[in-house]
């Protein structure tokens, strides 16, 4: 793919709710291969700003960009929403076979899906025999299954311990890395410091209205090194951040009181 323009974007986005403000307007462009985090606290729009760029949220207003080719959007969600009947290897090749891929070819590369994610001797596992970890693990090779340009995900490793959040973390940065080309990310999380640790930019949206009032690169290049967490680039990076996520909620209580 090219790299002439933005593989999602965002364009003074308003999304209408019956019941509260609405959303917005939201601007946000994400490049091709970029790493992008957002952070913001809860009812900011971070789920919904990832449905925005996934087609599964209609724009009431503004203008929304989706580059990524059709059937080349991957999202995994909070859960894993695996078909607890079927084993891994089926649920990874579910998405090839829906857009008509032969059976063989769709299972074949299933099972290279599962294999870059660890999981190539558990091809047969059933979710209810899978961990936490394992399971979001068939989900994340299912996302990555179709060589997506676009990755979207909701808070994924939200639910898991703190060990296996970081591996699964790696295991995320190894995988995008060794992609030719490598998908853009859009990773939402409460998170500051896997949101920093995580992504190339990190966006912090306002409490009330979801709207981007920060955009902070993060230093380094991903795959992050050993002992990055430890760099004092990486700290004052997660003091911004959560500086800044601490300004948006104390204007939007300011403004509700």
């Amino acid at each position: 793919m090219a790299d002439t323009g933005p593989i999602a974007a965002l364009d003074q986005v308003v999304v209408d709710w019956p019941s509260r403000a609405p959303l917005g307007p939201l601007d946000l462009t994400v490049a091709p291969g970029e790493i992008v985090a957002l952070v913001g606290a809860s009812g900011a729009g971070k789920s919904t700003t990832l449905r925005l760029l996934a087609g599964l949220e209609q724009a009431s207003s503004g203008r929304v960009i989706r580059a990524a080719a059709p059937g080349r959007t991957g999202f995994v969600f909070q859960s894993p929403t695996l078909m607890p009947w079927a084993d891994a290897q089926t649920n990874v090749a579910l998405p090839l076979e829906l857009s008509g891929a032969p059976k063989a070819e769709a299972r074949a590369r299933a099972v290279n899906a599962l294999t870059a994610v660890g999981l190539g001797q558990r091809l047969t596992a059933r979710p209810a025999q899978l961990s936490g970890g394992m399971a979001m693990r068939v989900s994340l090779a299912r996302a990555l299954v179709t060589r997506p340009d676009l990755l979207l995900l909701d808070e994924p490793f939200a639910a898991l311990d703190s060990v296996t959040r970081r591996r699964l973390i790696e295991d995320l940065h190894a995988l995008w890395a060794a992609a030719d080309p490598r998908p853009a990310i859009v990773f939402v999380t409460h998170d500051v410091e896997e949101a920093v640790y995580l992504a190339q930019r990190v966006v912090v949206l306002d409490a009330a209205l979801g709207r981007p009032v920060a955009d902070l690169a993060t230093p380094g290049a991903a795959p992050r090194p050993d002992h990055w967490r430890a760099d004092p680039a990486y700290r004052q990076t997660v003091e911004a951040v959560a500086d800044a996520l601490a300004a948006s909620m104390a204007t939007s209580a300011q403004g509700a009181s």
